[in-house]
């Protein structure tokens, strides 16, 4: 088992190192285990209290269109700037912590002195106010940034109280606004775009994308325009960080283009907040400020994103902002929800659907792109947890662990519903192995790995057993078909009841027969040896067969003696009552034989039989060089004694104690006697077996009443009272051995009285 369980272990860390070759079949595996886990156990309903969004949602889009003072200011989609300066106002006024924009603005506007004034309304606000950033393989490459040198730029102001939508391109003269309008040198737009890193020796991912052949090219931050490096408080990298299949599970924090490194928006972000004036990877820590997180040993980490867009963030359209700047410039009520904005980072994103901005997250296939900026941000400004694999020495250890589980429970129960159950139900069930860890401690431990690891060890484990049983099946076959009916050989393997050959405590019953005066019925052939063996064969073959039926398995031959069990090697519940039928069966054949006998001319040959139940050792036994499948124990040896015990009561078929109360529904017997074998110091009531229930016949049963009324007096000493009980009516069953027994026995202790009677007679033999 444990040679099974390591080589699936084995295997599986090879399709794991060698994935990428076959396909990436394991690695889709394991994303689809990820988002079972992911949003069965991690997902929650508590609303961010770090994040509120302003979303610009399909109804705003049309009621700015429908709206004919805000269509002439700010214009079609995408609007002018000088619409994000209102929400820019109006966010300060209610309070807002800061303002993350989750687009880019790299293309000046086609009035640019919107941009102007938008970078001028940025300047005079004291909110933060945070711009994204895209990349692209034509954009140019940046000199190392100078974090030492100023960002600003000179830019002219305007006249107070003049507003861009109402000044206009046509307030300056030709030339005059290129002539006002700032510009940045590369070396600002890096210092402005880039952030400090401390990467302690760890390679930073690199910008770049891949090609329809599959080839990677290096691509670089696309500038902002030059009027709002300065005035934005910070840049921050807006990629996708989509997986292959399409769907945003992780984030790598930062990238580098070679000679800068660039943070995401979120990261970004939080280091202002946060006050960190650079952001430091150690082992698997990120740091921000005072702050630290766990991440991944290549400085990733999976987004925590709890649930959908909806379930995890506040959201307000866009146009309900536009409307409370119109009406507080009015002097009216907002008609915001009160404090909706305070002390809140706000996230501006899209989620109309004609803005092309819907990705997938393991929640769901259409989410706006901003649900990954607001879950990371959420976590990096509040409980600081993002999902992190767990070391791949705690994966293996549980892929182990479940391949060994598989190949112990299905070679130890070897039961066909389970080998089919079990490995189809190890995906399914892998996740709740791995899932209570992630929602305990937002750790993932790989779910396919092991599930495959699982199923390779099923499989392995399905088929030792099939050899195994195959093997096993061959062995009871020619170990027991010689000594168990056929059919019953076969029922026992196929309901896999196969023996403990090892050995084991089982309550069984054990039959003994022997013939009477053995030694002198050979003497009668002692110069016919072969016609001596011809006849004792045939008694065998006829004894046998008839415990056989019943389903005995025969044990042994002693000389003339028969050894037989009942309820082993396969159990049997009704195990002593078999034992009686086939000891009635027994004497049956033996009766019908001495009629065949001696129609020959042969002599006379009787037979006697114990019968006893009891728990007895039962297994293979014996040598290097023999050994059999046999019991011993005190039962096996009550068994022998009884047989032998026949003589001295004159009857033909003893039972035990635990037979009779086993099989007493269904059997007619007398109760002879309270004995005490040699050896024993504790009496037993023996019994004759006489019939099957309702065969006795009146003759019988009356013998059998007068004998236990006889044995009454005799155990109350009344020997004289019991001997006149057993002669009255005698010569009705002359023939009857227990009744003579008893009489004589009577008869003699009237005339020598025993010494302190108990009613007990010890079997000296």
């Amino acid at each position: 088992m444990l040679g099974v369980a390591v080589l699936a272990t084995t295997l599986a860390a090879v399709c794991l190192h060698f994935d990428a070759k076959l396909g990436g079949l394991l690695e889709e595996a394991e994303r689809t285990a990820y988002d079972t886990v992911v949003t069965r156990f991690t997902a929650r309903r508590e609303v961010s209290s770090q994040v509120v969004l302003v979303t610009i949602d399909q109804p705003s889009l049309e009621r700015i269109r429908a709206n004919e003072q805000y269509a002439l200011n700010f214009g079609s989609w995408p609007y002018s700037r000088n619409l994000w300066a209102r929400v820019v106002e109006q966010l300060e006024a209610e309070g807002a912590r800061a303002i993350v924009f989750d687009a880019v603005m790299d293309e000046r506007g086609t009035d640019e002195s919107m941009d102007l004034a938008f970078a001028q309304v940025l300047q005079e606000t004291s909110i933060p106010f945070y711009l994204g950033v895209s990349t692209h393989a034509n954009a140019p490459l940046l000199p190392p940034a100078d974090f030492g040198a100023a960002v600003a730029v000179d830019r002219p102001t305007q006249e107070e109280d003049t507003f861009p939508e109402e000044a206009g391109a046509e307030t300056f003269e030709d030339g005059a606004l290129e002539a006002v309008l700032p510009s940045a040198s590369p070396e600002q737009l890096a210092r402005a775009i880039a952030f400090p890193v401390r990467a302690n020796g760890r390679t930073l991912p690199a910008l770049d994308y891949a090609t329809s052949s599959g080839e990677r090219l290096p691509s670089h931050p696309v500038p902002p325009i030059p009027v709002l490096v300065g005035a934005v408080d910070g840049f921050g990298l807006v990629e996708p960080e989509s997986d292959a299949d399409g769907f945003m599970r992780r984030t790598r924090f930062v990238y580098s283009d070679g000679p800068n490194a660039f943070a995401t928006l979120p990261v970004r972000v939080a280091a202002g907040l946060l006050g960190a004036s650079a952001i430091e990877f150690s082992g698997r820590t990120l740091r921000l400020g005072s702050r630290t997180y766990a991440v991944d040993a290549d400085g990733s980490a999976g987004i925590d994103f709890g649930g959908q867009l909806h379930d995890r963030f506040t959201s307000v359209p866009l146009i309900s902002v536009l409307d409370a700047w119109v009406h507080r410039g009015q002097g009216q009520p907002t008609g915001l929800p009160p404090d909706v904005f305070r002390g809140k980072v706000v996230i501006i994103g899209g989620n109309a659907v004609g803005l092309n901005d819907v990705k997938a997250t393991s929640f769901s296939s259409h989410e706006p792109g901003v649900v990954k900026q607001a879950a990371v941000l959420d976590t990096l400004l509040g409980n600081g947890r993002f999902i992190t694999r767990a070391p791949l020495g705690v994966s293996l250890a549980l892929v182990f662990a479940v391949a060994f589980v598989s190949v112990v429970l299905l070679m130890t129960t070897r039961w066909t519903p389970l080998e089919i159950a079990w490995p189809l139900g190890l995906y399914a069930g892998m996740s709740w192995v791995t899932g209570p860890a992630l929602g305990l401690t937002n750790t993932y431990v790989l779910t396919a790995l092991p599930a495959l690891a699982g199923v390779l060890a099923s499989v392995s484990a399905v088929a030792f057993n099939h050899l195994v049983a195959n093997e096993e099946a061959a062995f009871i076959r020619q170990a027991f078909s010689r000594f168990m009916e056929p059919k019953l050989v076969e029922q026992m393997i196929a309901q896999r009841e196969l023996p403990r050959l090892d050995g084991e405590n089982v309550e069984i019953t054990a039959f003994f027969s022997d013939i009477r005066g053995f030694s002198t019925f050979s003497e009668r052939f002692k110069d016919d040896p072969r016609n001596l063996v011809r006849l004792l064969n045939t008694y065998l073959t006829r004894v046998s067969a008839a415990l056989l039926k019943e389903g005995g398995c025969l044990d042994k031959y002693i000389g003339d003696a028969v050894v037989c069990l009942f309820g082993a090697p396969m159990r049997q519940a009704d195990h002593a009552l078999r034992g009686c039928k086939g000891a009635l069966a027994a004497k049956a054949a033996v009766d019908r034989l001495r009629d065949e006998f001696r129609a020959q001319g042969l002599p006379d040959m009787y037979t006697r039989i114990g019968v006893n139940t009891a728990v007895n050792f039962v297994g293979n036994f014996g040598s290097e060089q023999l050994f059999s499948y046999t019991a011993i124990g005190d039962g096996m040896n009550l068994a022998a004694r009884l047989e032998g015990a026949n003589k001295a009561y004159g009857s033909v078929i003893m039972i035990g104690p635990r037979t009779y109360e086993l099989a007493r529904e269904h059997i007619e017997v007398r109760e002879l006697d309270r004995v005490r074998v040699a050896g024993k110091t504790e009496a037993v009531t023996v019994y004759e077996l006489l019939a099957l229930k309702g065969g006795l016949d009146a003759r019988k049963r009356k013998t059998v009443e007068r004998y236990h009324a006889a044995l009454a007096l005799y155990r109350a000493a009344r020997f004289e009272e019991a001997a006149a009980v057993l002669n009255a009516r005698r010569a009705e069953d002359p023939e009857d051995g227990p009744t003579q027994a008893l009489l004589e026995r009577c008869q003699r202790y009237v005339k020598a009285p025993p010494q302190d009677f108990d009613g007990v007679a010890n079997l000296d033999k």
